[in-house]
């Protein structure tokens, strides 16, 4: 497994997470809709701290820096 994201992408992910964790445990969202967004945030957690986005390969994204030759 290649690492494809980059330190801003995994934080803004791991950042996403929590705000929707916040919300959910004030009530502000609520329902199904409640139930999705901690499915995604729970996949953004994942995804940030591990730092590869299964998504981003088949479209060949990166936000990782390449190395310096």
């Amino acid at each position: 497994m290649k690492l494809n994201m980059g330190s801003f992408d995994r934080v803004i992910r791991v950042v996403i997470a929590v705000l929707i964790a916040l919300a959910y445990f004030t009530n502000q969202i609520s329902g199904t809709f409640a139930v999705v967004a901690l499915i995604i945030a729970v996949v953004f957690l994942i995804t940030g701290f591990v730092g590869f986005c299964p998504l981003y390969k088949p479209f060949g994204i990166s936000t990782r820096k390449k190395a310096a030759a």
